[in-house]
């Protein structure tokens, strides 16, 4: 169903649940190493295995930045909670339960305000952030999606099981109309940017430290009650939220005007067409059989624990923009711009590694945009990072690199052949500053060009800039026009 019609019909409600990866030394419950990307079945132990006889001990440091997390999104601490077992079959979990926790969460009942494009606030509420263990990975081999169905086999690797997880639920949220996509990405996105603000994360999306499921549900205008939910789960990119819940929308608003019901289920995202695919019947919370993890004792967080921990929290992302903005001295319109394109936290990296605003913004809203729309990834996503721009920028501010020669370079380093610097000395990028090899190539082009040799020595020294352009060419980019511009002149005055 057109977008439209749907909107006509029907108000969308929305709810957000988004898995953190903590970025804790070690897992939730064990000693072992808390990396990404090491060999499969590496990092592992006979606690995060799920082997008879093994105990869980509680990491302490995962208990702080949930507190911090709640604090910072406006939350109640709980004075008293506990875990639980959440009871499942799949095969990437090894003891067949999650370590999780039910109705007594650690933080629950805050806010997150968030500003879209236009400067329009809206408030999201937050249900709870609760403390929970992640699960291993399985790889399912053969077959053309890379999903269980079709696959010869599968494989599976229990380095994620047991990394610590906080999940972050909002209340339902109603009332967005046509800007609920753009709503839900606004939220991902600004919980994201706390949550390094926070530095309890590194939120890679591409990674799978931060991932949102996306419940949509359709309400025909004038009703109370909610409509049938579905679950997009696991979307791993901003841009991903945004199309899944535009398309959910459209497609249970098309199963709705038919007759038809929607069912309650989990649906896999597809990134080549930004469309949704059944998953499984989704389980009420009375099929997990929760009960109390009677092998780890309750949390207790006393008040002067929770106070020293709000001592702790940063300069909110919001407020750093408005005093970044100021400092800059950008109109509105100009912020705004950079807070879209995702590029503020980026730009001032930027700044802080030794680059001027006007430079940093230049890169990230221009050339950079552009390679990240072109590989269809979020700005932040590139693999590049901010102290490598304030690299390229310093070359160029030397004379080492003309602009063009440091566009070779940024793709250079995207393509991941080194720091910048490498990436020069590897491709013969550097600038030709010797005044010999410049002195040759300039005689050189006067005298292939006699006639504009002529109009320069008669005064014309517009016309110096064929001959340093034919300079250009020869030195591939790497002479530096400005100094070619003198030669050519002094060389027309001898």
């Amino acid at each position: 169903m057109a977008y439209d019609e749907v909107l006509s019909r029907f108000d969308p409600v929305l709810g957000l649940e988004v898995h953190v990866e903590l970025n804790t030394n070690t897992k939730m419950f064990c000693g072992c190493r808390n990396e990404f990307g090491g060999e499969p079945n590496t990092q592992v132990c006979p606690t995060c295995l799920g082997l008879p006889g093994s105990l869980p001990v509680l990491n302490a440091v995962a208990v702080e930045s949930a507190m911090r997390i709640g604090l910072a999104l406006n939350c109640e601490i709980a004075e008293w909670c506990r875990f639980a077992r959440k009871n499942y079959f799949y095969p990437d979990m090894p003891k067949n339960f999650q370590t999780s926790q039910y109705d007594e969460p650690i933080a629950f009942d805050g806010y997150l305000d968030l500003e879209l494009d236009d400067g329009e606030i809206v408030r999201v509420g937050i249900e709870r952030a609760h403390m929970e263990e992640d699960t291993g990975k399985s790889l399912h081999v053969g077959g053309a999606t890379g999903r269980i169905h079709g696959a010869e086999h599968s494989l599976l690797d229990y380095n994620r099981a047991g990394v610590p997880l906080i999940e972050i639920v909002t209340k339902t949220i109603e009332g967005t109309g046509a800007r609920a996509p753009e709503v839900a990405r606004a939220y991902v996105t600004a919980l994201r940017d706390l949550l390094r603000a926070l530095g309890v994360s590194d939120v890679r999306m591409d990674q799978g430290s931060l991932r949102c499921d996306a419940n949509v549900s359709l309400k025909p205008l004038g009703r109370k009650e909610f409509g049938t939910r579905t679950e997009t789960k696991n979307v791993n990119s901003l841009r991903s939220v945004e199309r899944a819940v535009r398309y959910e929308m459209t497609r249970q608003g098309a199963v709705l005007a038919g007759g038809g019901e929607i069912v309650q289920e989990t649906r896999h995202f597809q990134e080549a067409d930004g469309s949704t695919s059944a998953g499984r019947r989704k389980e009420t919370s009375e099929d997990y059989r929760y009960f109390p993890e009677p092998d780890l004792v309750p949390i207790a967080p006393s008040r002067e624990w929770v106070e020293k921990l709000r001592g702790t929290l940063p300069e909110m992302p919001w407020e750093r923009r408005k005093r970044i903005q100021a400092d800059w001295s950008l109109s509105d319109a100009e912020f705004r711009d950079l807070v879209n394109a995702g590029a503020v936290e980026l730009v001032a990296s930027t700044v802080d590694a030794g680059a001027s605003s006007a430079e940093a913004r230049s890169w990230w809203v221009s050339y950079l945009t552009q390679q990240a729309n072109n590989r269809e990834v979020e700005l932040a996503e590139l693999p590049i990072t901010p102290a490598q721009v304030a690299r390229v920028i310093s070359l160029v501010a030397e004379g080492k690199l003309t602009n063009k020669l440091a566009r070779s370079v940024v793709d250079g380093v995207l393509a991941g052949e080194g720091e910048p610097d490498e990436v020069v000395d590897k491709r013969g990028l550097a600038v030709v500053s010797d005044d010999g090899a410049l002195t040759a190539a300039v005689d050189e082009a006067l005298a292939a060009n006699p006639d504009i040799a002529e109009k320069i020595r008669g005064g014309k020294v517009a016309a110096a800039g064929k001959i340093v352009g034919d300079v250009m060419k020869a030195t591939k980019g790497q002479a530096d026009a400005k100094r070619v511009r003198e030669l050519v002149i002094e060389r027309c005055t001898v």
